[in-house]
């Protein structure tokens, strides 16, 4: 224990010695927090919208107000000629065209039926499909209306009607911040510990000191804890930072116990810290060990289940997900935020992220050759 508590002090003192190391605990995360919940927004908005209109009718100016008043669309080209409106398409100044054909007042109010055409920029998938659905629920919407200032009911109705009545569980606003933030914190943590580690001896090894602690009788254990505990305490301290700010900025209040997530937490940070400390057994310089955990953080971004739903993945990408940590804590903090899940719901989770603590660790406890 000796040792461990002098080991300790050494790292602590290198830490707080270097205000870069400082600068990416602290403020980076800091400043992260507060702009990736803004721009990491699934609603589409602000969909340029070419109107393309041959009849200029009552009726089709009632659908361009609707479909404008909806506050998704921007109206940013309003023409008689197709081709016109094609070529803010090529030129990106529209994402769809709406093609109201010249007799469509006419065929509504006599045929009962009428035909549009919907052009649709397809080069951002999501965006033309979920652009292409609002325009689609919009129209359906004004078709109803069309019918309804038609029928005449009589005071009886004889048709049968269907009120479907919902409620929003967890997240009553469907706010999408109350989604977001709590991945993005685990996305954070798992930056700062995971960086940090896979440099730390590393950076012994390019200034030399690691051949002065390999002549000393230090265990390969004492080591290894003494590069981990400083940082498992340092990201402890980063997670309560931003939740702090999850509950200034966007009023987040976890509707389970903290404790919870901080045990989960803490165990977490061992199995990232191990990691981190596993890259650097094996990288010889910080640029092989940097690029390392670039590439594995690609990975638990991609496959964590933060933008895309893990049960939307394919098959292969589910499996890979199996052995992602991040995917884990990402599902557990929303559990724990949203739905108040206690430590008998996450129990998978925990045991799981236990085997992955003691695994990395153990390897790099293990990897670390120790010279004499």
């Amino acid at each position: 224990m000796r040792t461990l508590k002098f080991l300790l002090q050494k790292e602590f003192r290198q830490i707080f010695r270097d205000s870069g190391i400082l600068r990416i605990i602290f403020i980076l995360p800091v400043i992260q927090l507060l702009i990736l919940p803004w721009a990491a927004d699934y609603e589409i908005k602000n969909i340029k919208l070419a109107v393309v209109d041959h009849d200029h009718s009552d009726y089709s100016r009632q659908l361009i107000n609707k479909v404008t008043a909806s506050g998704y669309f921007i109206l940013t080209d309003y023409t008689s000629f197709y081709d016109d409106a094609m070529r803010q398409i090529e030129h990106d100044k529209a994402d769809l065209i709406l093609e109201i054909p010249m007799s469509f007042e006419k065929d509504l109010v006599k045929e009962d039926k009428a035909k549009l055409f919907l052009a649709v920029n397809a080069i951002n998938g999501v965006k033309a499909g979920l652009g292409s659905a609002y325009l689609r629920s919009i129209i359906q919407d004004y078709n109803g209306e069309v019918r309804l200032n038609w029928i005449q009911f009589p005071r009886f109705n004889p048709e049968t009607n269907i009120e479907v009545v919902s409620s929003n569980w967890f997240n009553p606003l469907m706010n999408y911040k109350f989604f977001m933030v709590p991945g993005i914190l685990v996305l954070l943590l798992t930056m700062v510990g995971s960086n940090l580690t896979a440099i730390n001896i590393v950076k012994e090894k390019e200034i030399g000191t690691i051949e002065q602690i390999n002549v000393t009788p230090i265990k390969k254990y004492h080591f290894v804890l003494g590069k981990l505990i400083p940082f498992w305490a340092l990201g402890l301290l980063v997670f309560s930072i931003g939740f702090t700010i999850a509950w200034l900025v966007y009023g987040i209040v976890p509707a389970g116990s903290l404790l919870t997530i901080y045990f989960f937490a803490a165990i977490y940070l061992l199995a990232v810290l191990g990691l981190g400390l596993l890259i650097s057994t094996y990288a010889n310089n910080q640029q092989q060990s940097m690029l390392i955990s670039f590439f594995i953080m690609m990975v638990f971004v991609l496959l964590g289940g933060l933008y895309t739903s893990i049960d939307s993945m394919p098959g292969w990408a589910k499996i890979i997900t199996k052995f992602n940590p991040v995917s884990y804590f990402i599902e557990v903090i929303r559990m724990v935020v949203l739905k108040g899940s206690g430590l008998s719901d996450i129990k998978y989770q925990l045991l799981t992220i236990f085997g992955f603590a003691v695994v990395l660790n153990s390897w790099a406890v293990i990897n670390y050759r120790k010279r004499s």
